[in-house]
């Protein structure tokens, strides 16, 4: 059971409103029933009122709901039976869910103090019965417990401070508490005590779990002068509410806020007071749950074919229970309001990918849509200005969007285009989905309008990448305030838990942005470094591969390579020596040293040499500049056991998937060239009807615009015996995979 902290309101920040009055009321005191619930998503306890005729929803729970909210002229108002008038704001249809079933009703917005009122239209309409000896409500044999704030559960209990303290001067702070009484219960506080209202201080709103050691109570201290809390004092009382059972993802995000300041590190309290008013006074630009996602009023996506007719691709077929989880996610999107039904002439395919949580990405195949739009030739911004821009910056803060794609809607009439089918139905997306080949250029164009006048100076942007810098704490507060203000006007929302604050040093676009400058992640040449030991000559090969290919790089490269090369002759045998390790070493080391790793240009072109051995994977990531290419980064992973027993092929499709989705950053949004020495991959995009792993790796590839190229070098017997038959080789695996799906369907 968690509880709800309420504080009154400020004098200074409160302002009475002109007309109209809060309908005190119209709630359920601790006498009401209430009924767990939600409203288009949003979790809340609902009272049960049968004597109210309409179903009413607070104000500011339907903030989230600007698209659907329809606003009302003031000549409607409501009258309780004490004769207070209360004005309705507005009404939406809404989707009112309840125990196991969800229910649409249009239901009436106004002040009310309880979230939401079921009236006795409501009621009504679903043939709904309240049964008062059991306290609790029945449609349709479904039971659902009814609760009250009544009797056990509005027992009062103080809150006393653990130990002592100072508050500064018009200032807050947060004073640890304990209970007086210990109970069962997890308390709420409702208000604070006279004796600390006198004092001039003043207790805020706040969710507490008195299950922990120690309550956090945040207190305010109005006067000039510091005022002190003595150890054992009644800093506030608290009474038990009602658990609120909801999704875990509702909640997710909500508490982020109290996260980000927890980790302002390096800063005093000044400065920290600062920080807090500002997140607090933009709390609503951060996403509090999966489903709040905001809709952008500044751009929408277009999808233009020219005169090409409409494509239609027919549906692939789903196991049951895949089809069955796909009509779940289809009709979670459609209750998000991400799709709606479909009537035009477009069909794409879907697939479904496992993700590594066990959960299952919704993905649509539109290679073939992407192959006939038109391109946009939006530029993306220069990352090497990018990263010299920020040049003398002493404060910097990133900024991620929740779910940006989905925050631009698609234009109307090309929804139809994004149209997808499972089997059952035609769908559209009305916002911009994953996949579309223009979507990165649309969705830099709007970052770069929102943020226009601001970048170079205050923040920088690359996609849905954000940094904002600043000299000073007070430039950097400012520009801070100069983004989000942007940020709302435009209705995007940020994911607090992605979203880093005033800090010394940041990552970011694959670099450490510091006071100093600008330097190479770590991560990127502790790849090189963490090759393991060859132990076959397959693998040394592998090694000598990616490294002779950037000889020129390293100053005497033949000398320190020697020994491996000899290692390498087909008439020698593979003898691992102490002057093998040396070398081995020594080559790593001169690999990795910062002559080699350049700053990456946009005006080239990136290539990407991918490579895999019986032990792990690894890439190189280079551009041509001028008659040199010169290395970006470096990437290696090591193989897990199931991964070891790939053919390989599937390796090296491997190696390709993990160094593109490393190098994301550098590659999104981008032509590349694609080097690998296994022909056969070069056949994966044109594979039809794929299934399991291969279909995760064509739905992760498609977002990117590369060009595969057979890198020349010297091939194993076994890697010539592949290239027989590409085709067929790949096919084997799909076909693997298939027989592996019908095993386990027909022996589970």
């Amino acid at each position: 059971m968690y509880g709800r902290l309420v504080g009154r309101r400020l004098p200074f920040l409160y302002k009475a409103p002109e007309e109209g009055l809060k309908v005190s009321a119209l709630c359920g005191g601790r006498n009401g029933l209430y009924l767990e619930g939600s409203i288009c998503g949003i979790p809340c306890l609902m009272l049960v009122d049968t004597s109210a005729n309409v179903t009413l929803v607070r104000t500011d729970l339907v903030q989230k709901l600007k698209e659907n909210f329809i606003c009302t002229a003031p000549n409607i108002s409501l009258k309780t039976a004490t004769g207070e008038k209360a004005e309705i704001r507005g009404k939406l249809d809404a989707a009112i869910e309840c125990g196991c079933r969800k229910f649409q009703h249009r239901i009436y917005v106004a002040d009310i103090t309880d979230p939401c009122i079921l009236g006795l239209d409501f009621l009504q309409k679903f043939n709904f019965t309240v049964d008062l000896e059991k306290n609790e409500i029945r449609t349709e044999g479904e039971e659902m417990p009814l609760f009250s704030a009544s009797a056990e559960h509005s027992k009062l209990c103080s809150v006393l401070a653990k130990e002592k303290t100072i508050i500064p001067a018009r200032s807050e702070c947060l004073i640890q508490g304990v209970p007086e009484v210990s109970g069962k219960f997890r308390y709420a506080v409702m208000d604070f005590p006279s004796q600390v209202s006198q004092k001039g201080v003043l207790v805020a709103a706040t969710l507490v779990d008195l299950k922990r050691e120690a309550i956090p109570v945040r207190v305010l201290n109005l006067g000039n002068k510091p005022k002190a809390v003595d150890k054992g004092a009644v800093i506030a009382t608290c009474e038990p509410v009602v658990d609120i059972v909801a999704r875990p993802q509702e909640f997710s995000e909500s508490l982020r806020l109290p996260l980000i300041l927890e980790n302002l590190e390096g800063l005093n309290e000044e400065q920290r007071t600062a920080v807090k008013e500002l997140l607090q006074e933009f709390q609503n630009l951060f996403s509090t749950s999966d489903s709040d996602v905001g809709r952008c009023n500044m751009t929408r996506q277009r999808i233009n074919t020219g005169n090409h007719p409409p494509i239609k691709q027919y549906p692939r077929r789903l196991p049951l229970a895949k089809k069955e989880e796909a009509e779940r996610l289809v009709k979670e999107m459609v209750d998000s309001g991400i799709i709606e039904e479909s009537s035009g002439p477009w069909a794409s395919p879907i697939v479904l990918v496992k993700k590594k949580d066990g959960l299952t990405r919704f993905c649509v195949d539109y290679r073939k849509l992407n192959e006939i739009t038109i391109k946009d030739s939006y530029p993306l911004p220069w990352i090497n200005d990018t990263l010299d821009a920020l040049n003398g910056s002493q404060w910097f803060s990133t900024l991620d969007l929740k779910c940006g794609y989905w925050q631009v809607k698609i234009q109307p009439e090309d929804k139809e285009m994004t149209a997808f089918t499972t089997g059952q139905g035609l769908w559209q997306f009305k916002v911009m989905p994953f996949g579309l080949c223009n979507a990165p250029a649309t969705f830099e164009r709007l970052m770069e309008t929102v943020l226009r006048g601001l970048t170079s100076e205050a923040c920088l942007v690359y996609l849905d990448d954000i940094i904002i810098v600043g000299r000073t704490f007070q430039e950097h507060l400012n520009n801070i305030r100069k983004v989000f203000q942007r940020l709302q006007k435009a209705n995007l929302k940020l994911s607090p838990k992605k979203c880093r604050f005033f800090r010394k040093e940041v990552s970011y676009l694959g670099h450490i942005i510091s006071a100093d400058g600008v330097k190479t992640d770590p991560e990127k040449t502790k790849a090189v470094v963490d090759w393991p030991r060859p132990e076959t000559l397959y693998d040394l090969r592998s090694f000598l591969g990616l490294c002779t290919y950037y000889r020129r790089f390293v100053r005497n490269f033949s000398a320190i390579a020697r020994l491996l090369h000899k290692l390498t002759e087909a008439r020698s045998n593979f003898n691992w020596t102490k002057e093998c390790e040396k070398s081995f070493n020594s080559l790593k080391q001169a690999l990795t040293s910062s002559p080699i790793l350049t700053y990456p240009r946009t005006d080239k072109d990136f290539i990407l040499d991918t490579d895999a051995s019986n032990e792990g994977i690894g890439a190189v990531l280079s551009q041509k500049i001028g008659n040199k290419e010169c290395v970006i980064a470096y990437f290696s992973k090591s193989l897990g056991k199931p991964e070891t027993n790939y053919c390989v092929t599937r390796k090296e499709l491997l190696a390709i998937v993990k160094s593109i989705e490393h190098f994301h950053h550098y590659l999104y949004g981008r032509k590349f060239l694609l080097r690998t020495d296994h022909a056969s991959l070069r056949w994966l995009l044109n594979f039809r009807e794929p299934e399991g792993q291969i279909a995760r790796w064509i739905q992760r590839l498609q977002e990117y615009d590369f060009e595969i190229q057979h890198r020349k070098g010297t091939l194993t017997e076994m890697q010539m015996r592949s290239l027989e038959d590409p085709v067929k080789r790949v096919a084997n695996i799909a076909r693997m995979q298939r027989k592996s799906s019908e095993w386990k369907r027909t022996f589970p």
